[in-house]
């Protein structure tokens, strides 16, 4: 095994990797560091989990099983960058991708029939939505913005929207049927085993058994009611058509690969209700399913004129849609994985509140984000901001997080305990004792699901909050709502540790929308503080404050310290990847930043540093952080516009800057004496580098996939300067 893994992921993250794990692997050589890959991609889980459909030279590992076990060890040292969390529709292109490259993949079967086809969809479902986090992330959170990008972002702030007082953007959110209303929570005082049945007057069906759960496990149970969201949306579609706002739907239907996308099948439903109460039958045979989007129910009625007139009509009576692209007319039901709420409501408040409308225009929106789960937190910004006016990147402190996700803690409506109710009656989570836990009244279509959260990541969870605050010695805040009933449960494992500790007036606990407000009012004042929530709120909260600080989550510093010793260093959000390909295929210009690559990279080696001995590695993870610093001052990242530098060209000034921070770097001679000539090869051929790398652009490039790229093409493309591969290798 490498001493480092760098994993093999999609979209630009990876092609960025072309381009910068060369010299990665060149330098840390010079070290005796080993750095070797693992495929975690879409198209790589898709080719593993379907080897008997293969040949012997198309079959591959299982990659993430693989690291999922290293990650439970002390030797785990993983640099992961982003991956897609696959929605159906990116599901479904990659396989007819794979195809097409003659990969004989069986199709995702839409409603299977047979046994066959149900194992296939099986295998298919156990890939699709938040597949690998659950896998690798064996340890908790802590996530924040490295000082030297803090200080770049404050000398050089981005730009922010204007926020107005009569400003009509808000948020709607259900104020009863949904899943914070309907939950329930319970500590186990021991261990158990359950079973969750559906009790119906035809009798019992078994949902899920065989479920294990460890002493001191806290297990959450809820609902969301058809009815009430279908009500719900007809409501907010009248009202937002009335308020003359764009209607935007904020889901998560890659991570929540059960619920939300069920959830956006019935926002396409509700938007397009006189269509399909038409024209119901004639859609079903023509086998559109709601939960996979406009986009796709437009294709497959394409050629009936009748039910194209009526769609048309339709959407000219309701209100306008936000908008993904408004040149292509994509809108916001279009994909179910286009619109990411932990994304999309950041950039809408940093923009002042406006989203594109099909007109090309910024509009005020009406953001309907159906659970009140965590609504509160956008909805509290925005409140925040129309009182207050935009936040100054350039005097702002800043928010740290310390996330609960090891083991799969709160894993919320991606898991397989998640499930669309066929048939009205009684859902029950039953102990082996015969306990019943849990019990819900349902509906056939309400949407039912269950999460656990384990003792020891709790436990862990809170003391690294505690060595957290006690190095930054400022403020920090439990996002728990003691009126909630998980949360409640969590406040019962919070409180009895801070008082062990002599620390319960060291930490605040808060519920998420007084939180929100406290740490808003906090960094205004150029003060910082430490968000310490669960996994929801952690990969809510990473976006949020970074993109109003920063401009972007992709710079994070991400840590996981493993609970078994080892590390996991994340590289940042994925979430404009697709928009970075796009560009790169038509211009053969990658905007993708690698900076977060960069700090990870750095953590990385330092912590290989501490757990091996390695000094050599310490000395290179000092000089990534010099490196670092010089491609913030040199104001050396990429330029969105074709014809500017782009990520390739980054890349080319960081191992100049790395090789230059090595050569004068006086604790190891004979890595300064290594890198002496590299670094200056790499200054004296700066003209001709550059070149090259500027010769690249404006063309379309051929990467031979998307999904599932040539590693050759790829190669070409993302290393065009003969002259830097001639140096790096």
């Amino acid at each position: 095994m490498s001493d480092i893994i760098y994993t093999k992921v999609d979209e630009a993250p990876e092609l960025a990797s072309a381009s910068f794990l060369p010299i990665i692997q060149k330098f840390a050589a010079a070290a005796g560091v080993s750095v070797g890959t693992k495929d975690i991609s879409l198209a790589g889980r898709i080719l593993a989990t379907f080897p008997d459909y293969l040949t012997e030279a198309q079959r591959q590992p299982d990659d993430l099983a693989e690291l999922g076990q290293l990650v439970k060890t002390a030797d785990a040292n993983v640099i992961k960058l982003p991956n897609i969390s696959a929605s159906v529709p990116q599901l479904v292109a990659a396989i007819k991708e794979l195809q097409a490259q003659g990969y004989a993949l069986p199709d995702y079967p839409e409603t299977p029939a047979t046994d066959e086809e149900k194992a296939v969809r099986a295998k298919y479902d156990g890939i699709k939505g938040s597949a690998v986090n659950p896998v690798l992330r064996e340890g908790n959170s802590d996530r924040r913005a490295a000082k030297a990008v803090k200080n770049f972002a404050q000398k050089n702030p981005h730009r922010m929207g204007d926020w107005s007082a009569d400003s009509k953007t808000r948020v709607a959110c259900m104020t009863s049927g949904d899943f914070r209303s309907n939950e329930v929570s319970a500590t186990l005082a021991n261990a158990a085993t359950a079973k969750i049945v559906l009790e119906t007057a035809g009798g019992q069906t078994v949902l899920k058994e065989g479920i294990s759960y460890p002493a001191g496990t806290v297990v959450d149970a809820t609902f969301m009611s058809a009815a009430a969201l279908g009500r719900f949306l007809a409501e907010e579609i009248e009202k937002t058509k009335a308020e003359g706002t764009l209607f935007s739907l904020h889901l998560k239907a890659t991570m929540m690969k059960v619920s939300d996308p069920i959830i956006f099948g019935h926002a396409v439903k509700a938007y397009l209700a006189p269509v399909i109460e038409k024209h119901g039958a004639a859609l079903a045979d023509l086998g559109v399913t709601p939960n996979s989007g406009l986009g796709d129910l437009l294709a497959k009625v394409q050629d009936n004129a009748a039910i194209m007139a009526d769609i048309e009509a339709c959407m000219a009576a309701r209100p306008p849609l936000y908008m993904v692209d408004s040149d292509k007319g994509i809108t916001n039901l279009h994909v179910p994985s286009d619109v990411i709420v932990d994304a999309s409501m950041p950039a809408l408040i940093r923009a002042g509140g406006k989203g594109w409308g099909p007109d090309g225009k910024e509009s005020d929106a009406n953001c309907v984000i159906p659970d009140s789960s965590y609504a509160s937190i956008y909805d509290e910004a925005i409140r925040f901001f129309k009182e207050n006016g935009k936040l100054n990147p350039a005097t702002a402190g800043t928010v740290q997080n310390i996330g609960l996700m090891a083991q799969k803690a709160e894993e919320y409506g991606s898991h397989p305990t998640t499930f669309e109710i066929a048939e009205a009656g009684t859902v029950k989570m039953i102990l082996d004792d015969g306990t019943v836990l849990h019990s819900h009244e349902v509906q056939a279509g309400d949407i039912w699901r269950s999460a656990s959260t384990r003792k020891a990541p709790i436990e862990d969870w809170v003391n690294l909050a505690i060595d957290r605050q006690k190095a930054e010695g400022i403020r920090a805040i439990f996002w728990l709502d003691a009126s909630r009933a998980h949360d409640a449960e969590l406040i019962a494992y919070v409180k009895p540790i801070l008082d062990a500790k002599g620390l319960s007036d060291t930490f605040e606990i808060m519920a998420p929308r007084e939180a929100t407000r406290a740490s808003l009012e906090t960094i205004t004042k150029g003060e910082n503080t430490i968000a310490i929530t669960g996994n929801v709120l952690r990969d809510y909260l990473t976006d949020l404050f970074p993109i109003l600080e920063l401009a972007t989550s992709a710079k994070m510093l991400s840590i996981v310290k493993l609970m078994n010793g080892g590390g996991l260093f994340e590289t940042g959000a994925g979430g404009s990847a697709p928009k970075h390909v796009q560009q790169l295929m038509e211009q053969n210009h990658l905007r993708w930043d690698s900076l977060g690559e960069f700090c990870a990279l750095g953590e990385s080696l330092t912590f290989l540093a501490d757990a091996k001995g390695n000094e050599k590695a310490r000395v290179l993870g000092r000089a990534v952080d010099a490196a670092t610093q010089g491609i913030l001052d040199n104001d050396r990242s990429p330029s969105r516009k074709v014809g500017e530098p782009d990520n390739r060209d980054s890349h080319y000034w960081f191992a100049r800057y790395w090789a230059e921070a090595l050569a004068a770097q006086t604790d190891d001679a004979g890595l300064a004496s290594h890198f002496a000539p590299i670094a200056a090869a790499l200054a004296e051929n700066e003209q001709q580098i550059l070149s090259e790398l500027a010769a690249a652009q404006g063309d379309a490039a051929d990467l031979g996939g998307y999904y599932h790229t040539d590693a050759g093409k790829t190669g070409a493309v993302m290393r065009p300067s003969e002259t830097l591969n001639a140096l790096i290798g």
